[in-house]
């Protein structure tokens, strides 16, 4: 009793876990025919689990007359009962309880996602009157208003820079890993980060209107507009439950006899139906564990099979998401390329710039020696770094740093330069005791796996799309070495959420596959999300249905064909199920099956369709895809040409 009182003392999802195993604990009970009290421990679950069915089916009816697939198992439940099957009912109500958990529990994960997105929303800012600086609320910053920006600290609004240099990460808007150069007359988003110079800007817009703000409705707003699919036997349930009731009717009416009518509702009772699907998604999801996918959402599956769509983010996708050096140009005879690749990385020894830690990173992958130590080091924000290495004086950083010490570049190299800024490379230049000695080239690099993958989901019939952050160049590029055909550069969370609700309003479901906070929305929107769990934020894993864990996007493939396999096994299972039924209640009426064979036939069912689902948990496809071309080569910092 104590126990009990505990038990009914919780509230919520804990309360509903706690019947559950309280539920788990009889049904285990009466299997053993365990009964210290004479009574079947299967009552404790028909109470806990059955309980709650009986009256949601009840205010459906008379609310709205929705006859769902609670109608159908309070029918059987009843039935159950009367013919003291009770191992049975509590076995339904069981299983039905479980996915009512496991959805209320989904809900309270995407809810837990948007808050995290709203804590991203600045709370201060530095207001500037005259010579004086306040710190306000960002609820009252007005449009026009003079605000500073410090390094670290988030912009508070949307706005123009009046004065100052700096870099501004902006993957919260574009997903794009790069900090981006801003000065005087530049644009800055609300939501976005300072990362090393401050500056002053001037607010234009604020409050609701801002981006980060924006963002926001567009989590919710998709989350509110994605309408939860009914299952199948949700569907089916209305007939069923005419026919069944039709057919114990006129049974009784015919024969006299209460004892067939009650065992057609026995025989109906419709526990392979409504084991049908959770069985299947079950194993499927074991299946897909396997492969290093989380499933968050039960019907997550269900729609995956669907999806004739698959719209990928770039920058943590396709790609690692941190940038490697790809080439070394010295134009210097006397110097070569690791020896200039040497002092730039001297000089970026202590820089906390995203770049300068790919530098050092690249040179200690590709030599493994140690990086010399600067005598002198100054970061210059927005423009690059100065140091003293070796006793050389060195420039490295953007076309900016060089045309402030009056430094040109020879017209060979910005030909050579132009090639890899086309292919969205990033560009130090470097000079050496004031002469202009070389450039290294930057990239994202692709994970080896990334052409693979797009060829075999193009072989299973589904088209690839990229949809990225990056300028028109750089997304072509990629796009060419992958072979995807539709490309959309340049996309914001609003581009990316327009360009999923038009490819779905011209009647293709779409499958979003991303890894920042900017994709949220499209995973949000799309049919169904897939989160790269490894390097992706939280707020895309808890706004995704699926997350993969490793990043292994090769298993992209085998999920889709699993999806398409489950929902196989599903019809399947439904097909044997509602047939077997159907022969059961002819036998019954005629009198041949009994209530106690009646309800060996139907649990006889259940365990085929269990075992037909389990057959899921191994499943692999037979057939695996091969690749019409090489992958491309990602392993190295330098081509091998470069060292």
């Amino acid at each position: 009793m104590d126990l009990l009182k505990k038990v009914l003392s919780l509230g919520g999802v804990k309360k509903d876990i706690a019947f559950l195993a309280v539920s788990g604990a009889a049904l285990l009970a009466s299997i053993f025919r365990f009964r210290p009290l004479g009574l079947d421990p299967a009552w404790i679950a028909i109470l806990l689990c059955g309980i709650p069915i009986i009256l949601e089916a009840v205010i459906g009816l008379v609310t709205e007359f929705d006859i769902k697939a609670d109608v159908l198992v309070s029918i059987a439940l009843a039935a159950s009962i009367i013919i003291r099957e009770d191992f049975a009912a509590g076995e339904v109500a069981f299983i039905m309880q479980l996915g009512a958990l496991l959805e209320d529990m989904t809900v309270a994960r995407a809810k837990a996602g948007i808050e995290k997105l709203v804590h991203l929303t600045p709370r201060t800012a530095r207001k500037i009157t005259d010579t004086t600086e306040t710190v306000i609320p960002a609820q009252q910053v007005n449009i026009g208003d003079i605000l500073r920006v410090l390094p670290g600290e988030t912009v508070p609004v949307d706005g123009i820079i009046l004065s100052g240099h700096t870099s501004i990460n902006q993957s919260v808007m574009t997903g794009e890993s790069l900090p981006v150069d801003k000065e005087a007359g530049d644009p800055v988003s609300s939501g976005t980060v300072n990362q090393f110079g401050s500056f002053d800007m001037k607010a234009l817009k604020v409050g609701e209107d801002s981006s980060i703000q924006r963002m926001i409705r567009l989590v919710q707003s998709a989350d509110a507009g994605k309408a939860k699919i009914v299952g199948i036997a949700d569907r089916w349930a209305t007939w069923i439950v005419v026919i069944a009731l039709a057919a114990a009717a006129l049974t009784w009416l015919i024969s006299g006899e209460m004892i067939r009518a009650v065992t057609i509702l026995v025989v109906f009772c419709p526990c392979a139906m409504v084991l049908a699907t959770p069985t299947a998604i079950m194993a499927a999801i074991g299946n897909a564990t396997r492969h290093g996918f989380l499933v968050r959402v039960g019907d997550a599956l269900e729609r995956l099979a669907a999806v004739s769509v698959l719209t990928f983010d770039k920058t943590g996708t396709l790609t690692h998401g941190t940038p490697k050096v790809i080439s070394v140009r010295s134009i210097n005879k006397d110097q070569t390329k690791q020896e200039l690749f040497r002092l730039i990385a001297g000089a970026e020894l202590r820089s906390e710039h995203p770049l300068g830690k790919a530098v050092i990173s690249s040179w200690q992958e590709t030599y493994r020696t140690p990086v010399p130590q600067p005598q002198t080091f100054q970061m210059i924000p927005g423009r690059g770094v100065r140091a003293t290495v070796e006793g050389h004086e060195i420039l490295a950083g953007n076309t900016a740093l060089l045309s402030e010490h009056k430094i040109c570049l020879p017209d060979t190299v910005k030909l050579q330069a132009e090639g890899f800024l086309k292919t969205g490379s990033t560009i130090i230049y470097c000079t050496v005791d004031q002469h202009f000695s070389g450039f290294i080239a930057l990239s994202d690099t692709l994970r080896s796996d990334a052409a693979n993958t797009i060829h075999n989901l193009q072989q299973s019939g589904t088209t690839p799309v990229l949809l990225t952050g990056d300028n028109e160049n750089a997304a072509a590029y990629i796009a060419d070495r992958l072979g995807i055909k539709k490309v959309h550069a340049n996309c914001l969370p609003e581009t990316k959420l327009s360009q999923i609700k038009e490819y779905e309003a011209s009647g293709k479901q779409v499958c979003m596959i991303g890894d920042g906070i900017n994709d949220a929305p499209a995973l949000k929107a799309a049919h169904v999300g897939i989160a790269m769990g490894g390097i992706g934020s939280d707020i895309a894993v808890d706004a995704a249905d699926i997350t993969l864990i490793n990043d292994q996007i090769c298993e992209l493939p085998h999920l889709l064909s699993l999806s398409r396999r489950m929902m196989t096994t599903i019809k399947c299972n439904l097909t044997f199920s509602m047939t077997l039924n159907f022969i059961a209640i002819i036998l019954a009426v005629t009198g041949i099956l009994n209530p106690v064979i009646g309800a060996l036939v139907h649990n006889a069912g259940s365990v085929i369709v269990i075992i037909n689902s389990a057959l899921l948990l191994n499943w692999k496809q037979k057939n695996n895809y091969q690749p019409s071309r090489p992958a491309p080569k990602t392993g190295s910092a330098l081509p091998l040409s470069e060292k």
